[in-house]
């Protein structure tokens, strides 16, 4: 899971929808155990959180 916090820290940073949303789905997949929405989710709000930080 450390490897996941330093994804995100990037993902943050860097302010990429894009990583925003691997990061995201990523993060829900495990989360959620496998999960197919959980995974879908993760990837959305990731991808919205990256556009806005980009702005």
């Amino acid at each position: 899971m450390a490897g996941a916090a330093g994804a995100v820290v990037v993902a943050l940073l860097t302010g990429c929808t894009l990583g925003g949303a691997a990061v995201g789905g990523y993060a829900g997949n495990k989360l959620t155990h496998g999960s197919t929405a959980g995974t879908v989710g993760g990837a959305v709000a990731g991808g919205v959180l990256g556009y806005e930080l980009s702005k």
